[in-house]
């Protein structure tokens, strides 16, 4: 709608508008070039309306000029319009008032003309005059400064969404129902509040925008694939609600839905809630330790026998593979959506050997790093079971990701890590007891379980280098130095503790990886007395108040092992210290997106990352293994330099590694 409005309200005007009797504000005019003044003068009513009119500019469904006449004292007192379906048109001059008075007792005029029979000429001049005001091209008037009023309004009402605004009209009418003696009214307000109830639960996508192109892109995909597929989407491109759309869709189609959902964490699965209720989806379901699930499950699928009933059901993989649960899944429909979230879950353990027993037919994998590292058995069995397989049904790139400008930019710091003398030798040991086992063509071990145990002793070694420990300190007072500041960081600490090679150490390994992620918290708070740092792991107690405290910059800085990868949203975070060399680039796509998210408070994001190079000689045994080796492990670097602002300067920091192994850009 676009609005050419008089900018003073009467005192009938103000009455009309607020719903308040005559006199309430004495004798003085609301002026809407003062929206601060106004906002004081207004009751419920009158504050709701304006939460109303700052919800349709900010969704840029109106827009309005305010004008007077030039050279005269008097106001706008049009009272004309023209309404249009996109095809045919209508215009009116005059008035009615909407009332039991003004519709069956006054003497109103109202001229209504009809493009399709009547003369178009008429509409198409009122159009014309109507533009001439919008374009501020009518010298007959002067024009008042509306683009400050909308911004105004904007600044000083509520940002509300469709939904508490229609729950707003039905607590301000029950209460003026709850007062009328007017049975007519009552019946009237009766079908109102029926209408604003099926309006709330009736699904519908949550912004009034629509999908984005690539969100109908992957449901048409999705479609053509029998309802099945992988959506290979990085982190912060709306893979959840791409996947929510695609149920949307099934409920548009078939009048319910029904729908499975398995993420891996609690905290995750409140997420998926939270979303699932902006789509207006009702009766979810949440399994876990802490919920009457069983009961909600069995009355769904009671109902389901006698009538047609909806449902989501929000379930953590770990429950999802419970005979309790996998008994009450047994009887859902073969047509619920099945969604995966971080499917490559699914690709190990108790989640794989269910695969192939699964009956729901409509099938979504959610990832943003669906390829499982060095397991192609996975990797086989989720393509399988989701028929879908590179390219897959959808994929969107983080590179596309910046480049729409729908995560944040970056600098990508890569810091060249050494093993200590004694963390060396012990490499160099179990690299040469692998040598038989490596093949020098294809760069590939045998597989057996000898090579698997020496394999995980020597990742160990790099996971815990010493040396981090010192490098970590001096990037972080690096940073206080320059900022002033350690607010909005995130550290992923390695897990275990620094090795002992002369003694086993039998202590209990969880002890062992909370005494490790201590001392780098330590060193953390020895930087400055006035940084607040908390460690987040999965015995934290009250995870979501840590977090909000991080989000409210009291808590500056969050040191972490695995919590930080999957499901916790974070997204005022930007700077980022990797010092966990897990070898796995899944962990390390995930903790970039982490930090990558937008936040209007944050420009650029900046991201540390501990690289440990072995120094191994050239005439070693085992140098063209170490170089191979090395190779993968820039694999990760590399495309993490590549999308960075600081582009070259990341490569600058590799360069003496690279002429070790006599390693180019090129090769890798």
């Amino acid at each position: 709608m676009r609005v050419v409005a008089n900018h003073i309200l009467s005192q009938r005007d103000k009455s009309i508008l607020v719903g308040a009797e005559s006199g309430e504000f004495g004798d003085s005019l609301i002026d809407l070039t003062d929206i601060p003044e106004t906002k004081k003068r207004l009751d419920d009513r009158g504050t709701h309306f304006f939460n109303c009119i700052a919800y349709l500019i900010r969704a840029n469904r109106l827009e309005f000029v305010l004008i007077e006449p030039k050279g005269k004292r008097g106001i706008a007192h049009y009272k004309q319009g023209v309404f249009s379906d996109g095809t045919n048109e209508v215009c009116f001059r005059g008035s009615c008032n909407f009332t039991a008075s003004g519709l069956l007792e006054n003497l109103e005029h109202i001229d209504v003309t009809l493009d399709w029979e009547d003369s178009r000429l008429k509409v198409a001049n009122q159009k014309k005059r109507f533009e001439r005001y919008f374009d501020q091209s009518d010298d007959k008037v002067n024009y008042i400064g509306i683009k400050d009023a909308q911004l105004a309004i904007e600044r000083e009402f509520k940002d509300k969404d469709i939904n508490e605004l229609l729950e707003d009209e039905m607590r301000l009418n029950r209460t003026h129902n709850n007062l009328s003696q007017n049975r007519r009214i009552k019946k009237l307000f009766e079908i109102q509040e029926h209408r604003v109830k099926k309006i709330l639960e009736t699904p519908k996508f949550p912004f009034a925008d629509g999908p984005r192109a690539y969100q109908s892109k992957a449901y048409d995909n999705w479609l053509k694939n029998g309802k099945k597929g992988i959506f290979s989407m990085a982190t912060g491109t709306g893979k959840t609600l791409t996947a929510l759309y695609c149920l949307l869709r099934e409920y548009q189609e078939r009048g319910k839905y029904e729908a499975v959902i398995v993420v891996p964490t609690i905290p995750l699965a409140q997420q998926w809630k939270e979303e699932c209720k902006k789509f207006n989806f009702q009766n979810i379901i949440s399994v876990n330790s802490k919920s009457k699930w069983e009961k909600e499950i069995g009355f769904f699928n009671t109902s389901r026998k006698f009538s047609t009933p909806s449902a989501i059901i929000i379930v953590t993989y770990a429950s999802f593979t419970g005979a309790k649960f996998q008994a009450h899944f047994k009887q859902l429909s073969p047509e619920s959506v099945f969604i995966a979230d971080e499917a490559h879950n699914l690709g190990a353990g108790k989640p794989a050997a269910l695969l192939p027993s699964l009956h729901v037919q409509n099938r979504i994998g959610l990832s943003a790093t669906i390829n499982r590292q060095y397991d192609d058995v996975g990797n086989q069995a989720i393509e399988t079971f989701f028929n879908d397989s590179a390219p897959f049904v959808i994929e969107f790139p983080m590179s596309e990701a910046l480049e729409k400008g729908w995560l944040c930019d970056y600098d990508y710091f890569p810091h060249v890590v050494e093993l200590n003398s004694d963390e060396l030798e012990k490499y160099k040991e179990i690299s040469l007891a692998l040598i038989p086992f490596f093949d020098q063509i294809t760069g590939k071990y045998k597989d057996n379980e000898f090579v698997k145990m020496k394999l995980l002793e020597r990742k160990r070694i790099i996971h815990k280098a010493s040396n981090k420990l010192p490098k970590f300190s001096q990037i972080m007072k690096s940073e206080f130095q320059k900022k002033g500041s350690l607010a909005f960081t995130l550290v992923y600490a390695p897990e275990g503790d620094e090795p002992n090679y002369n003694q086993d150490d039998h202590s209990n390994p969880e002890e062992i990886d909370v005494r490790l992620m201590d001392r780098y918290t330590q060193a953390v708070s020895q930087i400055d007395d006035s940084i607040y740092v908390r460690k987040f792991t999965s015995e934290s107690k009250e995870r979501e108040a840590i977090l909000e405290q991080f989000r409210d910059g009291k808590t500056h800085v969050l040191t972490s092992m695995k919590c930080l990868d999957e499901g916790v949203d974070v997204p005022r975070s930007e700077l980022a210290v990797f010092c966990a060399s897990t070898g796995n680039p899944r962990q390390f796509i995930q903790r970039r997106g982490r930090v990558l998210r937008l936040h209007k408070d944050k420009f650029k994001a900046t991201i540390h990352d501990l690289v440990v190079v072995p120094r191994i000689e050239e005439d070693s045994e085992s140098f063209k293994m170490e170089r191979n080796i090395f190779k993968n492990e820039l694999e990760r670097v590399v495309d993490f330099a590549e999308l960075a602002s600081n582009k070259s300067d990341s490569y600058n920091r590799l360069r003496e590694a690279l002429e070790h192994y006599n390693l180019n850009l090129n090769d890798i």
